[in-house]
């Protein structure tokens, strides 16, 4: 896909991050009032001296609360549902913390990541937590010692404990994000690490600890990664790896305002200095590595076309199912240029989509700063759509699916546009927070620019709340109170998220990886009784080992309910490998129909509600676990033909 950019409109006073590209090869057309939609309108002011910062519509009128407190980092309520509560502190993980460069935040290297990922490295049924460590210059120079990642075992009574040095896995690099998956299929989850320089491949031992092969599987790469996703695209049972790029970055000629190297412009932000890109910055390629089955990888980017020779900047991406074929397409969120879609043709081979799909582009034909991805079937439809999170000033994207990967942008629709505009969003995810069957929205947020916290007149700041949309039942959200004192009003510089059922008690939470801090844990405490169900999958000698790629159909109170087993996506992070479905007030489980990454079919009547059960390719049920003690016995329950 060639870059058919030709013109560019400027807004703001002194407002680098509001460049407004019209594409030629789009789905729409821009428009210079995009940004009058529900969020006040751009002000039109002098051009800057060249391009660079984050794409979005324009500035928007600053939101305060009643306290004057801008709306980022204020408008909690005193009283309301209470769905989460940062337990981080009591589970034993903020004895560690994130560190990235200077709190000045000066150049781009020291502004992306981290991110998280959620594992049961010990094949001991709980998930286990990673997450990603920065670096300083001093370190990368050798002149101070590398900030660590963290690896905490879960301990099973709400407490984690730090495992990362006998684990061998602390990485010692400038790191971005994290992917797991189960590259060698011997049935223990591999972790896979981005950085800035060369990345690291964990293989599990089987022991508690991990093997760096990075180098001797061939996909160290070397340069700055950033989003990782495994997936099984050419269907042989083997999980293959795609890597995005984001920039290009020198440590010895850095992006520096004024500097040659940004083409001599002054890079602001509502007239205040900031870091410069990444426009103006070259971008870094992206890389797929297949998977030769002998514990090595062969980079087939070029020859598949996904290598991204425009050199836009990923960040987010992901494997996943986008029209219903049992083949892994491929999403890959570009910050502040077009987003790709790649549409898996079935024969080891992808068609670039991007602009046909409508995934390129927002609904005015513009190109945002797309970060995190979050893929899911919130209609009950069978359809996966998804969400983009973008740059403060523009509204974060809901891309409805139709069911063949054509997508709608149907954010405001929805009700999810408005409420989003003044934040910067990074990882996001579809959780059912309240087991009611239908899939709700979480947003992760944090400012690029600590610059902002000098600027109340923006009404926005660097570390900012976080935001939960409930799903009505209808196509549309509300957004939940951030009620004062609990989970969702934590204030934080967020990025990185995974999701998933930490506590095995059946209710989804998530952990944030904050820039320059400790993590969040925030656990689910809704007090809602509803029943659930989740399934962790084994793949049969067809299929990867952990059945990444496949997608469970359940029947249950009434719904057809989907879910997938994916690997990537929120923003650099990975999240829980089981599927969850929320039951509502059902008290059956209902009817499992797996659809295997093998091509295989199988239908499974769920004997009880609120149980983990473990369903083994071709052999059924082969495990079950409840939260507070051992399940009763229940009986096996054999596959049915490969016909649901």
């Amino acid at each position: 896909m060639k870059d058919k950019r030709k013109s560019s409109i400027w807004f703001g006073s002194g407002l680098l991050t509001a460049i407004v590209f019209i594409p030629l090869m789009s789905s729409g057309s821009a428009t210079v009032a995009m940004a009058a939609q529900q969020g006040g309108a751009p002000q039109v002011g002098a051009a800057q001296t060249g391009p660079s910062g984050m794409a979005n519509a324009g500035p928007h009128q600053a939101q305060y609360d009643s306290q004057h407190r801008p709306v980022t980092a204020g408008g909690f309520v005193k009283s309301g549902p209470i769905v989460f509560q940062d337990v981080a502190e009591a589970a034993g993980l903020t004895k560690w913390r994130h560190h990235a460069g200077t709190p000045e935040k000066k150049f781009i290297l020291e502004a992306k990541g981290p991110g998280v990922c959620l594992l049961d490295y010990d094949n001991d049924g709980w998930l286990d937590i990673y997450l990603v460590n920065g670096s300083t210059y001093d370190a990368l120079a050798g002149k101070a010692p590398a900030p660590q990642a963290a690896l905490f075992h879960n301990n099973h009574d709400g407490t984690f404990t730090d495992v990362t040095k006998a684990a061998g896995v602390t990485n010692d690099q400038w790191g971005y994000g994290c992917a797991v998956g189960d590259y060698d299929n011997d049935g223990w989850p591999d972790l896979y690490v981005t950085n800035f320089g060369k990345n690291r491949l964990y293989r599990n031992n089987h022991d508690g600890t991990f093997t760096d092969t990075a180098e001797t599987a061939g996909v160290a790469i070397g340069t700055w990664s950033a989003g990782a996703t495994f997936g099984d695209y050419d269907g042989d049972g083997r999980l293959d790896l795609f890597v995005d790029g984001y920039v290009q970055f020198d440590l010895t000629n850095p992006p520096a305002s004024g500097s040659k190297v940004v083409g001599f412009a002054n890079c602001q932000f509502r007239g205040a200095q900031v870091m410069c890109g990444p426009r103006g910055l070259k971008g870094e390629h992206d890389h797929l590595f297949h998977n030769n089955g002998d514990g090595t990888f062969t980079d087939v980017s070029k020859k598949l076309g996904v290598d991204d020779p425009n050199g836009y900047y990923g960040l987010g991406a992901l494997f996943v199912d986008l029209n219903g074929d049992g083949k892994p397409d491929l999403l890959v969120a570009n910050d502040s240029t077009p987003n790709y879609l790649y549409m898996n043709k079935g024969d080891g081979t992808f068609e670039d989509q991007s602009y046909m799909s409508g995934f390129a582009l927002n609904k005015d034909g513009r190109e945002v700063a797309n970060m995190g991805l979050a893929a899911g079937d919130y209609e009950n439809n069978g359809h996966l759509s998804v969400v983009s999170t973008t740059f403060a000033d523009d509204y974060k994207v809901l891309f409805q699916n139709d069911g063949t990967g054509s997508f709608t942008d149907a954010s405001y629709q929805a009700g999810i546009a408005a409420a989003t505009i003044p934040f910067v969003a990074f990882a996001d995810g579809f959780l059912d927070y309240d087991n009611d069957g239908w899939k709700d929205l979480m947003i992760v947020n944090g400012h690029v620019y600590p610059e902002v916290d000098q600027h109340p007149e923006w009404g926005s700041s660097y570390a900012q709340r976080h935001q939960l949309f409930r799903n009505l039942k209808n196509g549309k959200f509300e957004l939940v109170p951030a009620v004062e004192g609990t989970g969702l009003a934590v204030v934080s510089v967020g990025r990185g998220a995974a999701f998933g059922d930490i506590f095995n008690d059946g209710k989804i939470g998530l952990v944030i990886n904050n820039m320059d801090g400790v993590p969040v844990l925030l656990r689910n405490v809704n007090p809602d009784h509803h029943n659930w169900v989740e399934l962790k999958l084994v793949g049969g000698p067809r299929s990867p080992r952990d059945a990444v790629g496949a997608t469970v159909y359940l029947n249950a109170a009434g719904m057809r309910q989907r879910g997938d087993v994916l690997s990537g996506g929120s923003y650099l992070s990975s999240n829980d490998l089981r599927v969850h479905f929320g039951l509502n007030d059902a008290t059956d489980a209902g009817t499992a129909e797996i659809h295997w990454p093998s091509g295989a079919k199988e239908k499974i009547k769920l004997p009880a509600m609120n149980r983990i059960y473990t369903v083994t390719e071709g052999q059924g049920i082969t495990g079950a676990s409840c939260p507070a003690a051992a399940c009763a016995a229940e009986p096996a329950q054999p596959a049915k033909a490969n016909k649901p």
